[in-house]
């Protein structure tokens, strides 16, 4: 089956960091190698980023901040700036989701649907700029209270693996729109789509050193990137257990943080939910970008009057889910981002065969001897204190388990230390708020799949994050809010120490 995969045309020679306006190599010359997710052949080398590369970078950014133009446009200038950059990256989305597919083993299909969103991140916050009024609180005759809003200099950026591009955007976006400059550490993963944006801001305009990039591991570069004392703003997506780490290396300097951690997001269906929307959505939820997404209804809590039902039609539909190479414009689940993640995923399986009734997948998909591809996995009658209930996956596996009440049911789904998503599914009204409310999760979608609307906040509670993200609260995360107070009558002064 892997015969037929091809790389790219036009693939870099080298992925090098980008600091102030040029691509360097590291300052000592070290590199580490990028994987090709179907074959697990290296297929570039890219430049190993240290501690010195980042205070190269953050260099760059501070001076930019300082001395540069950016924070002192107008928010219409710098408007103008990120639809030019959201034009850009429409105006290549074929190209940024055939690098994006091949380097991350997404389906090329739903690495197009992220090349789009990024453009629409970039186009959102370049509207919200625009639009973004601030509070003033008057007292007639006697005073005038406003907040005024500035950017806060260095923010650093650490993305991950699974649609990196898209995720880039996200951070990206928010930090350029209010006036900061960055310093951006993509995930070691899947450095090559990251390395496109030097090129789409220099043609939109962003001025030198705004911008800055420098690939390497976590532990080196992202590292010494939260540890920086000129980086004041850290935002992280990733793992919980790293996020614990930033949050320890952060705290002596007092940073900013806003951290989108891990998920073990549940789904209920109750037994008056409308199966065939409920099938179709979990099934999407939790295999779609190849179950590495953060927000996947991994959990399946179904109520015990359809609970044989919807295992039955559930594990039928799930063996009919195409596997096959990411380039496959009918692939929907390809091949997962690493030979590490890969071990990760099938531990996960084979400990699932244990703990649950394997109905579907258990294994590697038929015709598919190499790379990192999984049979979309399904576990029935699981119990809750299994570890394929309660632990991170992050792959095409999913867990069913039954429950007979709404109380039960609640409880189940708060059952994880994870609280990022949760999806209800089911036709009475007030269940529906009612579950909602008492959810410990971030995000709820009632009767909905995963349908993100960037004025929302997102994020987690518990060990899913810290701080949300999205509309005005980006807006929020990445300004100094500052109180000015203006007495319009005479000065209302306690008096002391008066003869």
């Amino acid at each position: 089956m892997t015969s037929n995969h091809t790389a790219p045309a036009d693939l870099p020679d080298r992925i090098r960091h980008y600091i102030n306006g040029e691509f360097v190599d590291s300052i000592d010359g070290d590199t580490f190698d990028v994987l090709d997710p179907v074959t697990n052949e290296t297929y570039v080398q890219a430049s190993a980023g240290k501690k010195a590369d980042i205070e190269r970078a953050v260099a760059a950014a501070k001076l930019a901040f300082d001395e540069g133009p950016w924070p002192r446009m107008l928010p219409r200038e710098r408007s103008r700036v990120l639809h030019r950059i959201a034009d850009i990256v429409e105006s290549r989305d074929e190209r940024l989701a055939e690098l994006e597919s091949f380097d991350s083993g997404l389906p090329i299909k739903q690495a197009l649907g992220q090349a789009r969103r990024a453009a629409e991140n970039f186009r959102f916050f370049a509207d919200l700029i625009v639009a973004q009024a601030d509070d003033t609180f008057k007292v007639p005759g006697r005073q005038i209270n406003y907040v005024n809003r500035k950017p806060i200099g260095v923010a650093g950026l650490i993305t991950p693996w699974n649609t990196p591009f898209m995720l880039e955007s996200w951070k990206l976006g928010p930090a350029l729109a209010t006036g900061n400059t960055v310093v951006l550490k993509p995930a070691e993963f899947t450095p090559l789509s990251a390395s496109l944006w030097a090129g789409i801001f220099e043609e939109a305009g962003l001025p030198q050193g705004v911008f800055n990039l420098v690939n390497g591991l976590g532990e080196d570069a992202g590292d010494a990137l939260v540890k920086h004392p000129d980086v004041p703003l850290i935002s992280f997506t990733g793992e919980s257990r790293t996020g614990q780490i930033i949050f320890g290396n952060a705290a002596p300097f007092l940073k900013g943080l806003s951290m989108e951690l891990g998920g073990k997001s549940p789904a209920i269906v109750f037994d008056d939910a409308d199966l065939d929307v409920a099938i179709d959505a979990t099934i999407f939820g939790v295999f779609s970008l190849n179950g590495e997404r953060c927000t996947a209804g991994s959990r399946i809590l179904v109520q015990r009057g359809v609970y044989e039902e919807f295992v039955t039609r559930y594990a039928e539909q799930a063996k009919r889910v195409k596997v096959g190479l990411p380039s496959d414009p009918t692939t929907e689940v390809g091949a997962l981002v690493h030979p590490e993640h890969y071990d990760k995923v099938m531990s996960y399986v084979e400990i699932g065969k244990g703990e649950g009734r394997l109905v579907a997948g258990g294994g590697r998909p038929e015709g598919f001897d190499t790379g990192n591809f999984v049979a979309p996995t399904v576990f029935a009658d699981v119990k809750p204190d299994a570890r394929i209930f309660q632990e991170e996956i992050f792959g095409p596996v999913v867990a069913i388990t039954p429950f007979d009440t709404d109380e039960e049911g609640l409880a189940l789904a708060n059952n994880t230390r994870y609280g990022l998503a949760a999806y209800v599914w089911t036709n009475d009204l007030k269940r529906a708020h009612n579950i909602a409310q008492n959810i410990e999760a971030g995000m709820v979608w009632l009767n909905s799949n995963n349908v993100r609307d960037l004025r929302t906040p997102f994020g987690g509670v518990k060990a899913s994050g810290l701080g949300h993200e999205g509309g005005y609260r980006s807006i929020d995360f990445y300004t100094d809010q500052q109180a000015v107070h203006i007495t319009l009558g005479a000065v209302h002064n306690p008096t002391f120490g008066k003869q």
